[in-house]
């Protein structure tokens, strides 16, 4: 709803995952509509590719959403989409497969790669990472406020063994951890820092943001799920700059048309009602936020 489908519109999903959301855009096409699937996870692509099969209006792509400019310049296609949507975060699928080292809810390997296959495991991060390099992750990108307490007891227990596994990684944390929170695993906080960190997922967020600009078409819309006040803040701010337009010193005569406004704020950030919330717990800090292309 919030994309406003066209029936013969052209669209990308740049969290493909498992395809849910391209499934509802495609329902929504007629023939001549188009949709392109992305997804760094090698896994996602080769589900798009079965769908692609049966359905040529969608057409996938592996890679970070990040350089969604230069993808769609590659494919002519740039200021020609009528809608970009973004999901931002781990997908369940991810979350619910151990061996992928997301989920500190199942044992496997502390991996955390979105794309298995390029960058750094989480393992070996926290092998050669210095003690203020890792509270500085914890801290910053999981909001931990103990995170020197969980980088010392890392530095320490790698002087005998690296961690290796999620479960590790999860005993130590509860050990290094001086006051539970009874509502949230001690261990949510670190695990979300460091998937955020090895993934780079802030600052694929920025890039991602700037180029939909270019991306979409005057009247074409831009909407985006978060779920952590991170990356909500990221994505209010963008839009709420790009809706006020160029800064200008205060008293200064400007029309209306230097202000240069890019984005149209559709409604306030929506977040899932209860029965949503009910039907899918992970759904419960999600928050939406809606803008639309002005030029």
């Amino acid at each position: 709803d919030a994309l406003a489908i066209k029936v013969d519109g052209l669209y990308i999903d740049g969290t493909y995952g498992r395809g849910g959301h391209c499934q509802r855009i495609l329902e929504q096409l007629g023939e001549q509509g188009r949709l392109l699937g992305i997804d760094k996870d090698p896994e996602a692509i080769l589900h798009g590719n079965e769908i692609q099969k049966q359905d040529p209006r969608l057409h996938m792509y592996q890679g970070s959403f990040a350089t969604i400019r230069a993808i769609a310049e590659d494919r002519n296609i740039l200021g020609k989409v009528d809608g970009v949507l973004l999901d931002l975060g781990v997908s369940s699928p991810q979350l619910d497969d151990g061996d992928r080292g997301f989920s500190f809810l199942r044992d496997g390997p502390l991996d955390m790669r979105m794309d298995p296959t390029s960058g750094m495991s989480a393992a070996d991060w926290l092998r050669l990472a210095d003690e203020d390099e890792i509270t500085e992750v914890l801290k910053r990108f999981g909001e931990e406020k103990f995170g020197k307490r969980i980088s010392k007891a890392i530095i320490e227990r790698r002087k005998t063994k690296p961690l290796e596994t999620t479960y590790e990684l999860v005993d130590l944390i509860n050990l290094a951890v001086p006051v539970k929170d009874k509502f949230k695993n001690p261990a949510t906080r670190s695990f979300q820092g460091i998937r955020i960190f090895i993934n780079e997922e802030l600052s694929d967020l920025e890039k991602v943001l700037s180029g939909i600009l270019d991306v979409l078409k005057p009247g074409g819309r831009m909407a985006i799920i978060s779920f952590h006040s991170l990356e909500d803040r990221i994505v209010k701010r963008f839009i709420r700059k790009h809706v006020r337009g160029d800064d200008f010193p205060r008293g200064l005569p400007v029309r209306e048309e230097q202000l240069n406004r890019r984005l149209i704020a559709k409604g306030k950030a929506i977040k899932a009602s209860a029965e949503q919330i009910k039907a899918n717990p992970r759904a419960r800090s999600a928050v939406m936020r809606i803008a639309e292309k002005l030029a």
